[in-house]
């Protein structure tokens, strides 16, 4: 069969880590499509090596139009179904697919770095500064201020 199938890449919370742990990622295929054809567009199109695949038909969910005015109320439709192909990647592969979010990863961990070094210097240089006596020093001015207004 030569038709060139259309991968939409599922992109979750969900698949992301199934993506890291298990070398899994998850599809959005057409009803028509079988393992055979998803383990061959992958291949194409990322230059990976299929381990497995493996292909779930999902139901649409049922849904009732309810107006406010109640003219409407109880007509039934449908989403439509959905096929969904988790698609498992020979040892040491990875698709580029939560690029994005791994970089964006590594650049809020490097910023958040920066901001501890930076912390870390500001506060040990405010040690150095004030000394230890001045420090320990309790603030006596607000109590001499009620002193004088009760004198009065």
């Amino acid at each position: 069969m030569s038709k060139v199938l259309v991968l939409k890449p599922r992109l979750s919370e969900q698949t992301y880590a199934q993506s890291q742990e298990n070398r899994t990622y998850v599809f959005v295929v057409t009803a028509d499509a079988n393992k055979h054809d998803v383990a061959r567009a992958v291949a194409t199109q990322f230059n990976v090596k299929v381990e497995s695949v493996n292909i779930v038909n999902v139901k649409g969910k049922q849904k009732a139009t309810v107006s406010l005015t109640g003219r409407r109320r109880g007509i039934a439709g449908s989403r439509s179904d959905t096929k969904k192909a988790y698609v498992k990647l020979v040892k040491g592969a990875s698709l580029p697919i939560f690029a994005a979010v791994e970089e964006a990863q590594k650049q809020e961990d490097a910023a958040q770095e920066q901001a501890d070094k930076l912390i870390a210097k500001s506060q040990a240089k405010a040690a150095k500064s004030v000394p230890a006596a001045k420090a320990a020093k309790p603030a006596t001015r607000g109590l001499r201020m009620f002193k004088k207004q009760g004198d009065k």
